[in-house]
């Protein structure tokens, strides 16, 4: 999917470092990317206003905040009927320890990352999305021991040009 208007270099730089420094302001990115502060705000503005940009967050360090577990869950819905897909993510919506999900191929129909205080919170929640008869047949899932990447970003230079960087 290609965005609405063409980006060139310059909105990459720019996608690309607000992505490690989102909270720079707009002199601090017009020196980095190396175009004037008007020009530069002009063209930030644009990816907001064209949804490029869909916001600023705080990556908060959940160590810091206590005990917690991380888990991926494969889910197979037992149809699928565009309204049972439907159903099943309006339904997971409502839960904030879902954070994410992708809706994939292959062996199951949907990955979910869940993020929980505790292991009994987490099946807990399981339980509850059983009992919610939002058409789950079966789901597997795989506690995260540890992360030993965090890219904190998409590599949006290979997508802008469809190369890998290591050409």
């Amino acid at each position: 999917m290609r965005p609405t208007a063409p980006l060139d270099p310059f909105d990459i730089k720019i996608l690309v470092h607000l992505q490690r420094e989102g909270r720079c302001s707009n002199v601090d990115l017009s020196a980095a990317i190396a175009l004037s502060e008007s020009p530069c705000l002009l063209r930030t503005k644009r990816l907001q206003d064209a949804g490029v940009i869909r916001g600023y967050r705080a990556e908060v360090a959940l160590e810091k905040l206590g005990s917690h577990v991380m888990v991926f869950s494969e889910v197979t819905l037992s149809s699928h009927r565009p309204r049972d897909f439907r159903k099943f993510e309006a339904r997971i919506g409502k839960y904030q320890e879902i954070v994410e999900c992708y809706n994939v191929s292959g062996g199951y129909d949907y990955l979910l990352k869940i993020v929980a205080p505790s292991i009994t919170w987490f099946q807990a929640l399981m339980d509850r999305l059983l009992e919610d008869d939002i058409g789950i047949e079966k789901f597997a899932s795989r506690i995260v021991l540890r992360q030993p990447l965090d890219q904190r970003g998409y590599p949006l230079n290979t997508i802008a040009s469809g190369r890998p960087e290591w050409e």
